[in-house]
């Protein structure tokens, strides 16, 4: 067969590129980064992909065809050039780079052990504060039913120290026998600390030995006749059972793993992510990245575990690989990250051979999702663009009777929401106009000055005004040389003005009529969707500041609480309900508030208890 030759518009000249560790960004025409890569040598490896005659895989193939310009930067170590690549990835993601597109931060359990009254909370972040963490969970329902019924079972404190520390009478939680209200009641610090540790057997695996104690101790309260002691005992043992039901032992030995597997589909490369805690198979997940083959699997694997396990998520001790590579400098950046040590190996015997093979499976599902959907692609077309769309800013003004303008600003990239890069602007220079088109000229104003990533596509809800006003912003202002300004378009409610109906109408710059999109189209479908969530999220954040003027004003209204005496009880206290409870001692103990105004404040804030 005649070789397949490619040509690439760039030029490789060896001696414009160090012989030095660094991450090089090769990019198009128009200036738009399509892949960030790291090497040890720059000029070795940019001369692998422009030598005549080298095999590439028709993904490389295809990325070189359309580069324009590679520029280059040094980093002192191979590590650092890693770090550096990882993070260029996050902030442009590149078209033609192994993305992590679900980013997000998964469930964890966090016991806050150095407290006298530890408390099991829901968290997404990791602190190096002493806690104990657990999980995690892909699925933040599933948490949640699993913290109810330990919730049932070890009656923990569930309020913050904050309003732990200022609590005046026990809780709901007391009433309904799932706290002992250690805020309030003189409870046994060595009997709490026995349900803590039944807390953390359970959360560790070891529910065997949790559930013998638990049921001799049920036994001895039945043969004392301590009948109630010994009912709480009984239900506490049935909520266990219904968790550990939940779980599968996949190992004889209490260990903490990841394993992953790659498999190709018909669309694409899947990733298998299993999650082992202790022995048991806690929870999967399923990554996807649209045309790419096993020939790039080992800068799948690497480019995602350089991404997945940054600094706030739990990083366990093994991750588990379905073949060998060479992962020093990935083991050496996890460990970091970890304090403490971290293997990134192959599986080592029968059992992790299975649990690759179950990843495997799992990485194999052909789900009929939006994974499988080039939205890029779809839009391109239905918008009559000229180039792909890969990332989408959704936009929307909103405002309470002219009061609290605001824009919400929402990122799709691929199809998928980004909701670390959601964005409120509040204009309070607008306050009382309810001027929209104002709201949305000054939103890309301060877009604009916001920098790069710029999206490809802007959605703004509304009709021909927004849009005009938004398109004379970026027309005036745009001043990116090496990026040509993002596309524009307009959704806006059809003659019927109902909500639900398919008659939204999408407007283009410079075009009188709407586009006729089919309606219940794919098209039309995702670009309702992006105006939704806009509005969705613009709405919620609007609701949430309106409610923090509403409680401040309610504050300020007391007798001597001026706006700095409201900020100082808010900084301290938290909430309406902390504050209320508060005595002149507490107030006292503020910086800021001598005795007599200690005073005064909790003869004013004994109003708010009886409100």
């Amino acid at each position: 067969m005649p070789k397949i030759e490619f040509v690439s518009p760039y030029r490789f000249v060896p001696a414009e590129h160090p012989d030095a560790p660094g991450v090089y960004l090769m990019k198009d025409q128009s200036g738009h980064i399509l892949y960030v890569g790291k090497a040890v040598s720059l000029r070795k490896r940019l001369a692998s992909y422009f030598r005549s005659g080298v095999h590439l895989t028709p993904k490389t193939k295809a990325l070189v065809s359309r580069v324009y310009r590679v520029d280059t930067l040094l980093a002192g170590t191979e590590k650092q050039a890693l770090l550096l690549e990882a993070s260029l990835i996050k902030k442009h993601r590149p078209r033609y780079n192994i993305v992590l597109r679900d980013d997000k931060q998964y469930v964890l359990f966090r016991l806050e052990k150095r407290s006298a009254f530890p408390r099991l909370l829901m968290t997404r972040r990791t602190v190096r504060d002493g806690s104990v963490y657990f999980g995690p969970f892909t699925s933040a329902h599933a948490a949640r039913q699993t913290w109810k019924l330990l919730g049932k079972a070890f009656p923990l404190r569930k309020c913050s120290d904050n309003v732990f520390n200022n609590r005046v009478r026990p809780c709901l939680y007391y009433d309904i026998g799932q706290c002992w209200a250690p805020c309030v009641k003189n409870v046994d610090k060595s009997a709490y600390a026995d349900v803590v540790r039944r807390v953390e057997l359970f959360l560790r695996g070891r529910t065997g030995e949790l559930l013998t104690a638990l049921e001799q101790e049920m036994r001895d309260c039945a043969e004392s006749l301590q009948f109630e002691q010994a009912a709480e005992l009984r239900d506490r043992i049935r909520a266990v059972h219904r968790t550990v039901e939940r779980q599968t032992v996949v190992l004889q030995r209490e260990a903490d793993m990841d394993v992953l597997a790659l498999a190709e589909t018909g669309a694409g490369l899947g990733l298998g992510q299993i999650f082992v805690r202790q022995g048991r198979l806690l929870d999967e997940k399923r990554f996807f990245w649209p045309g790419l083959s096993l020939e790039e699997g080992d800068e799948a694997l690497r480019s995602f575990i350089s991404q997945f396990y940054d600094v706030h998520r739990f990083i366990p001790r093994r991750i588990v690989l379905p073949w060998a590579m060479e992962t020093d400098i990935l083991s050496e950046l996890l460990a970091e990250r970890r304090e403490g040590r971290v293997s990134i190996s192959p599986a080592r015997g029968p059992e992790e051979t299975g649990l690759v093979d179950l990843a495997r499976k799992v990485a194999a599902r052909e789900d009929l999702d939006r994974e499988s959907i080039d939205v890029g692609e779809l839009l391109r077309r239905a918008l009559r663009l000229s180039f792909g769309i890969e990332r989408i800013e959704g936009v929307d003004a909103s405002h309470f009777a002219g009061k609290g303008v605001r824009v919400g600003q929402v990122c799709f990239v691929d199809g998928q929401p980004v909701k670390a890069e959601y964005r409120v602007y509040a204009f309070p220079e607008l306050e009382g106009s309810g001027d929209d088109y104002a709201a949305l000229a000054g939103w890309m104003e301060r877009r604009l000055d916001a920098g790069p990533p710029w999206p490809d596509l802007i959605l703004l809800d509304g009709g021909k005004g927004q849009l005009a006003a938004v398109q004379r912003v970026l027309r005036e202002h745009w001043s990116d040389q090496e990026n040509a300004p993002p596309a524009l378009a307009a959704i806006a409610k059809g003659p019927s003005r109902r909500a639900g109906e398919l008659e939204d109408r999408i407007f283009l710059p410079d075009r009188k009529n709407p586009l006729n999109l089919k309606a219940g189209g794919p098209a039309l479908l995702f670009l309702q969707r992006v105006r939704d969530e806009s509005h969705r999220y613009v709405l919620g954040r609007q609701r949430i500041a309106r409610k923090g003027v509403t409680l401040q004003s309610q504050v300020q209204s007391l007798p001597g609480v001026g706006p700095k005496t409201a900020r100082l009880l808010w900084e301290h206290f938290g909430t309406l309900e902390s504050m209320a409870g508060a005595d002149a001692e507490q107030l006292r103990a503020i910086p800021g508030i001598g005795a007599k105004k200690a005073d005064q404040l909790a003869a004013a804030l004994r109003t708010l208890r009886k409100q």
